[in-house]
């Protein structure tokens, strides 16, 4: 019996030659991340071990995104907590607001992770950088604190699905769309501990920000992490990235899988996650008469460069509809400046929207954006729980960023090909 990708970097971070899935394994670690939520847990848990290093400087990496620019004292005392322990401990990869992002989004774009790696983070979405061939999942805080402590961590190996990638996205389909529509048809726990791997002849048609949407989201499903086979455009994007070493892992043809499915690309739709549930899932032409108040566009789903394409490509040269907030957020200070070099922020605001630093604010009914009873808001985001984005009363409605534009225009959840 072959083994998949995941358990494959999992032996080799074990010093194993092979895993099974339910086996217990202690593995080492390329990098440990945290954020200004998870990581003052970690530091507390961290101090009673009475260490005044942490296993390696250059594999720790934390970005303060959650609640920075700060929304109030309490933030502000956390993150000068996560500030002076980074300091102390001579962390090389603390991001600071001025060089900071969305941790998902600024992970990738720093280099830090590349195909092979096995990474862990205090927040549920490190799983986006199997996007790159790379382990990675999320854990508690004081998975993280052992983490930084030791370079290593328990885990039990998943066993896996695969997704067998046709054909090609049609229209505004995009990775969002695609990642939608498996949740929708698998169920919020269809991958539950369970590795989603991704691969076929569909892979060469989804861009590195499709991929980096979707292995964001494989936690939605309830997966231990995503996995997307490495091609070409992962090697592409590596080089340009990072000086990093790394190790392509492909499954053997003998893996097993507990299901397999075959995705056609050029049958999905744009598709929405109607309240409360990622998996309440419907395509554009089902979704009927929806008013909104509120677009919310980025986040480390959907705050990459194509995304503020795609808006602005939309937006440009019209006009949001009156009462309707329109809130857009780069997922890093670099996606922001390419976004002014092209041109996109002016074609943004000029529609009249408002283009905010990076941030993960809105998405966590944190700051910059929270809703009000009864008020409903299509969102790029990944989450649309009871009270995610504001009152328990709100309703979050997940789409696309090319949706979630065309909706601005209308004031309705809105199909981009019926604006003119």
């Amino acid at each position: 019996m072959g083994m998949t990708m995941t358990q494959k970097i999992l032996a080799a971070h074990t010093g194993l030659e092979k895993v099974v899935p339910g086996q217990l394994i202690e593995a080492d670690l390329d990098l440990v991340l945290g954020n200004d939520i998870t990581t003052p847990v970690a530091v507390n848990e961290f101090n009673k071990t009475g260490l005044d290093k942490v296993f390696d400087k250059s594999k720790v990496a934390i970005v303060p995104d959650h609640f920075t620019p700060n929304k109030d004292i309490k933030a502000a005392e956390q993150c000068k907590m996560v500030r002076e322990f980074a300091c102390r401990m001579e962390v090389e990869n603390y991001f600071e607001i001025g060089e900071m992002g969305i941790e998902h989004c600024l992970i990738p774009e720093k280099g830090l992770a590349v195909p092979g790696d096995l990474i862990i983070g205090a927040d549920s979405h490190t799983c986006t950088y199997g996007a790159l061939g790379a382990f990675s999942t999320g854990v508690g805080s004081t998975d993280m604190a052992a983490g930084m402590a030791t370079g290593k961590c328990w885990f039990k190996v998943p066993s896996a699905l695969k997704f067998v990638l046709k054909g090609k996205p049609q229209g505004w389909v995009s990775g969002k769309d695609i990642i939608l529509h498996i949740i929708g048809m698998i169920g919020v726990d269809g991958a539950l501990y369970k590795s989603m791997e991704f691969m076929g002849d569909g892979l060469i048609n989804l861009s590195m920000d499709d991929r980096f949407t979707m292995a964001n989201m494989a936690i939605e499903a309830g997966a231990k992490n995503g996995i997307f086979m490495v091609d070409e455009r992962t090697i592409e994007y590596v080089k340009e990235h990072s000086t990093k070493p790394y190790k392509v892992y492909e499954p053997d043809e003998d893996a097993v899988y507990d299901k397999v499915y075959e995705i056609d690309l050029s049958q999905i739709r744009p598709t929405v996650a109607f309240p409360h549930l990622p998996d309440n899932t419907r395509t554009i032409d089902e979704v009927g008469d929806v008013a909104i108040d509120q677009v919310v566009i980025g986040s480390c789903t959907n705050g990459r460069i194509e995304d503020l394409r795609v808006t602005a490509k939309i937006l440009k040269g019209r006009k949001v509809k009156k009462g309707v907030r329109v809130l857009v957020f780069p997922g890093t200070q670099n996606i922001y400046l390419q976004a002014l070099k092209e041109g996109l922020v002016e074609d943004i605001v000029e529609a009249g929207a408002v283009f905010s630093t990076p941030t993960c604010g809105p998405c966590l009914g944190g700051h910059m954006g929270i809703l009000a009873k009864g008020e409903r808001a299509v969102s790029t985001t990944n989450r649309n729980f009871v009270g995610r984005m504001g009152h328990v009363e709100s309703e979050v409605y997940l789409a696309s960023p090319a949706v979630a534009a065309a909706s601005a225009l209308t004031g309705k959840i809105t199909d981009p090909d019926k604006i003119k």
